[in-house]
């Protein structure tokens, strides 16, 4: 081949691979979202604490835990005894659902929430956790979940990333929770620093800096040539040509996307000016422009981790609570509600007893995987619905109990797709985000 022949194949790549992943993405069935925003409250928060009261936990406050030699040993460490909320409940709207006093503004707006307090995962564990409600397992190596879903639907803009991370740095386990892995390159998620407030910091070299708006231009047409030629069938080149086509097609697209002083004052005021505040409404202005995934981080190092002293919830949920509820309230006056699926969660839940500490000081609350609250909104969820149940004080969920896995196959439901479908051969078997596990859980469904 000569060198001529070898840049003309070469540039076929770049039409041709975009027009391929318009092609095969599709749903299997008629999809109720077209969106997916993940609010992620990184550490772990309490479900005891937030949106699932237990009045038997508060009226034993000091008591140890009743309960057999299996409870005992779930337990992530030694705990003491019960240790009713600090945080009293009321109930909101029409469907009288009880919320924490510290998350009044989500309080306020319940009624367009479902509430899932019946969640379980299969260990108290950040790291296994984080993957598995990421990956559908506690393993690294597999695909995120954002990354599953651009597979199988691709994504609205073809001039942003499909799947998209904001975070103020980067969590425990770092990339591992949006790689694409063993899926194309062109699927893995892009993370963007919220704690950066200059457009050339939050996303590096967003500006060109060496070719001006003709040459681009030009550059296009040269594209749209070479797409008359045949592409080589070689994967991996061509995930890697889409992935330098976004980031070419990022510098007209994203500045005006992620530069959220175009909204409003008043918008801006209501989100608040702290990382996750930007990073909502930077999703919000995501979704807008076709983005298909974003996850946004509630910190960095699990901030909700909250073992020493608990009444820390009280300050963290000041930071959530505006924006998760501006972030509803902005979805659905701006048409978007119904087509987006917002989902609020962390990595498991805390303990209903205090966490006993070698200088007897604690205040706060151990990991607990055996019951903990989720909310959804949009995206063809019913709303004012308080769906599943723990035990009297919390500790596991006994009622209508939801897996990670049962999570991962909704979320894939409501967006069209079977997840026993999703499939990516490697390595000689097939794969997919829930393995060979999870159920759709109907009853939520609108």
């Amino acid at each position: 081949m000569t060198r001529r022949e070898l840049l003309t194949t070469l540039g076929a790549g770049f039409g041709t691979v975009g027009l391929s992943a318009l092609l095969n993405a599709k749903p299997h069935f008629t999809p109720r979202a077209k969106h997916v925003i993940f609010l992620f409250l990184n550490g772990g928060p309490s479900q005891v604490d937030t949106f699932d009261p237990k009045p038997l936990l508060t009226k034993m406050h000091g008591k140890p835990l009743p309960g057999d030699e299996n409870d005992k040993r779930a337990r992530h460490a030694a705990t003491g005894n019960l240790m009713g909320s600090p945080f009293t409940f009321q109930k909101y709207g029409q469907s009288g659902i009880e919320v924490s006093e510290i998350f009044p503004n989500v309080g306020g707006m319940i009624d367009e929430f479902c509430v899932i307090r019946s969640m379980y995962t299969d260990v108290p564990s950040h790291e296994r956790s984080l993957l598995m409600i990421n990956t559908g397992t506690g393993v690294v190596g597999r695909p995120a979940l954002g990354s599953w879903i651009t597979y199988g639907l691709g994504s609205d803009n073809q001039d942003l990333p499909g799947f998209v991370v904001l975070c103020p740095g980067v969590p425990v386990l770092g990339a591992q929770l949006w790689a694409s892995t063993f899926l194309p390159a062109a699927y893995q998620g892009t993370l963007i620093p919220t704690n950066e407030r200059k457009m050339e910091n939050l996303i590096p070299y967003i500006r060109p800096q060496r070719s001006s708006a003709d040459q681009q231009r030009q550059i296009r047409l040269l594209e749209a040539i070479n797409s008359t030629h045949a592409s080589l069938e070689t994967p991996g080149l061509d995930s890697g040509i889409k992935a330098m086509e976004v980031a070419f097609r990022m510098q007209t697209e994203a500045p005006d996307v992620f530069d959220i002083s175009r909204e409003n004052e008043s918008v801006r005021a209501r989100y608040g000016d702290d990382d996750f505040g930007r990073g909502c409404l930077m999703a919000l202005r995501l979704v807008e422009h076709g983005v298909r995934v974003v996850q946004v981080y509630f910190g960095n190092y699990q901030p909700w981790d909250n073992h020493t002293d608990i009444l820390i919830h009280r300050k963290l949920a000041q930071q959530a609570d505006r924006p998760i509820a501006s972030l509803r309230q902005d979805l659905k006056s701006r048409g978007l509600l119904d087509d987006t699926l917002l989902i609020v969660g962390g990595e498991f839940g805390r303990t209903p007893a205090v966490e006993m500490r070698v200088d007897n000081t604690s205040n706060g609350r151990d990991h607990n995987h055996l019951g903990f609250t989720y909310l959804l909104a949009g995206g063809g969820i019913k709303r004012g619905l308080v769906y599943g149940k723990t035990d009297e004080f919390g500790q596991r969920a006994i009622e209508n109990k939801v897996h990670f896995h049962d999570l991962q196959a909704t979320i894939l439901n409501q967006l069209g797709l079977d997840h026993k479908r999703l499939t990516y051969r490697y390595s000689g078997r097939d794969f997919r985000l829930t393995d060979v596990e999870g159920t759709v859980v109907k009853q939520i469904l609108a």
